[in-house]
């Protein structure tokens, strides 16, 4: 049978930071009490009109720029029609044959268009504490309704779902950096919908596609689309027939369920909104947009890779992660005595272990580990004042505790062991303690030397260079 090959697309809404909604004057908010910010714009009462946003069109402009889009002269809003109990007026303003921002591209995927929006409301399924006269409610938090969104919409350049986790992550980091939205995927402030088809490799034809909702982490987008790929692939093989549809991912147990029936424009009977003026950005709009971009997570990236010279996983990790790239920012500078390689491997490697033991997600400074210290103990490490054994107790109490890298190798001490014959005289001990690891390094397995270096660390509690333990032990035993 031909090889097949996934061709993948996302779609990516996003909630922006502004002070206010979309089209009205209520304060936009996010665990406050239900239906406490709301008005008749946001609710659609008969008779009211809509006001734009400006902040939310500066924002779309700072995303298309960044973006490497082309910003459009004249952009305007439609009327997107469907029922549904989260949408009070009946229809969704958006932007449908006019958006703000097209052809673009990040990284290797093109980007089709950015276009402004409004959110939906937030609706809730009660269960059996929620029951009224015998079934389930539904309830909904107008709260989130007219909420302003920019919505991105990729071209179907992507692959294999590791590459859309990390694309989709790249445009996070990007928006970010932005700061036009927290990018929040738990909190729904960031919304990722994969489109999945198959096609026979080679192939420029595209095959009909599925989308998928309810992945709400790059792992979950990750596992979601292998999950929807496997399953396409299992239908065409079997010589069944991938139907278009919107399916839902469950993360518990990793299985895709219909939700209905994949819907086609003409479905939501666009038309113009008349209550908007078209959106006719100035050229000082433009410019003052493009004033306003950071450094951009990708060229952030080129940097570590060409002047700090990280590698590549490193620098990836660090540029597209704002808040490690935050702290490693803040930590290079705050010590000009450790290299840059040493203090990035540090927070790239040891630091993330500690954020996941404590279950403090992915930001460093939620650890209790200042970005001075982590800088301070990677320049200790560097001078060989402590090992790197101990280096890794000091990370340990510093993000856990706090404190100063120096204070913890004093309190502890952990100072790396300098005097010859105390080491000499450790490692005849490590060396005595494995007889039979000893015999075989003489014997030529050199891989058996773990085990005596091991011994040694022990017996001096991680106060010996590894490095320099292997090679004494290597001159003893010839």
């Amino acid at each position: 049978m031909t090889a097949l090959e996934p061709v993948i697309g996302l779609e990516i809404h996003v909630q922006l930071a502004t002070e206010t909604k979309m089209f009205c004057g209520c304060r936009l908010s996010f665990g406050d009490e239900p239906n406490s910010h709301i008005c008749p714009v946001c609710l659609g009462h008969p008779g009211v009109l809509p006001n734009v946003n400006e902040q939310a069109i500066v924002y779309a402009l700072m995303i298309g720029e960044a973006l490497g889009c082309e910003i459009a002269e004249r952009s305007t809003f439609h009327r997107k029609n469907y029922f549904y109990p989260d949408l009070p007026k009946g229809y969704q303003i958006s932007q449908y044959d006019h958006p703000i921002a097209v052809d673009g591209r990040l990284g290797d995927v093109r980007v089709h268009r950015a276009h402004l929006e409004e959110d939906a409301a937030k609706l809730s399924h009660k269960g059996a504490s929620g029951r009224i006269h015998g079934s389930g409610a539904s309830v909904v938090d107008f709260n989130r309704g007219g909420t302003p969104l920019v919505e991105i919409v990729s071209e179907p350049d992507i692959r294999s779902a590791a590459q859309a986790r990390e694309w989709a992550q790249l445009l996070r980091a990007t928006l970010a950096s932005l700061g036009v939205s927290d990018c929040n995927m738990e909190e729904g402030s960031l919304r990722v919908d994969g489109n999945v088809s198959l096609r026979p490799a080679g192939s420029d034809e595209l095959g009909t596609k599925t989308e998928l909702k309810n992945m709400n982490s790059f792992r979950f987008l990750e596992r979601g689309i292998e999950a929807e790929i496997e399953r396409q692939r299992e239908l065409i093989e079997s010589g069944q027939e991938v139907e278009q549809e919107t399916l839902h991912f469950h993360p518990d147990d990793g299985s895709l369920t219909p939700m209905r029936s994949k819907e086609y424009a003409h479905d939501y009977r666009y038309f113009p909104e008349p209550d908007l003026v078209p959106v006719v950005p100035t050229a000082e709009m433009r410019e003052a947009a493009r004033a306003a971009l950071p450094e951009l997570p990708a060229a952030r990236k080129e940097r570590y890779l060409t002047e700090l010279d990280l590698p590549e996983a490193t620098a990836a990790s660090l540029a597209f992660q704002p808040e490690l790239g935050g702290f490693f920012e803040d930590a290079l500078a705050a010590n000009s005595d450790a290299t840059p390689r040493a203090i990035a491997n540090w927070v790239t490697g040891d630091l993330v272990a500690a954020l996941r033991e404590q279950d403090l997600g992915e930001d460093p400074y939620r650890s209790k580990a200042e970005p001075r210290e982590i800088a301070a103990l990677a320049a200790m490490v560097e001078g060989k004042q402590v090992s790197h054994s101990a280096g890794k107790q000091i990370l340990a109490k510093l993000a856990a505790e706090g404190g100063t890298a120096a204070g913890v190798v004093e309190s502890e001490g952990l100072a790396q062991i300098s005097d010859d014959s105390e080491i000499d005289a450790m490692i005849d001990a490590a060396i005595e303690s494995e007889p039979e690891a000893a015999d075989q390094v003489r014997s030529g397995n050199e891989k058996a030397i773990g085990r005596i270096v091991g011994a040694a660390m022990k017996n001096s509690q991680g106060r010996i260079d590894g490095g320099l333990a292997r090679e004494k032990i290597l001159e003893r035993l010839g």
